[in-house]
């Protein structure tokens, strides 16, 4: 299915040099999904972390399931 962008008011399609482009930026977008899924995990788990560093003090006491429990963050 052609592509079209708006120029001026007009809609024109794309040109062979353009799909090929737009195809390559989609292409590249797909295949950096795993990467930006990894990226959301490692910040999720890096807030989570940050959460229970006063734990990691060394006047606080830690019981055995937060250190389980940073410890499966960090793995």
């Amino acid at each position: 299915m052609p592509r079209f962008h708006n120029i001026n008011g007009n809609n024109v399609q794309f040109t062979a040099e353009e799909e090929t482009a737009r195809d390559n930026e989609e292409a590249a977008w797909a295949n950096a999904a795993p990467a930006r899924a990894l990226a959301t995990l490692r910040a999720r788990r890096n807030r989570l972390l940050a959460e229970t560093d006063f734990y990691g003090n060394s006047d606080v006491t830690m019981s055995d399931d937060m250190t389980t429990y940073r410890q499966a963050l960090r793995n």
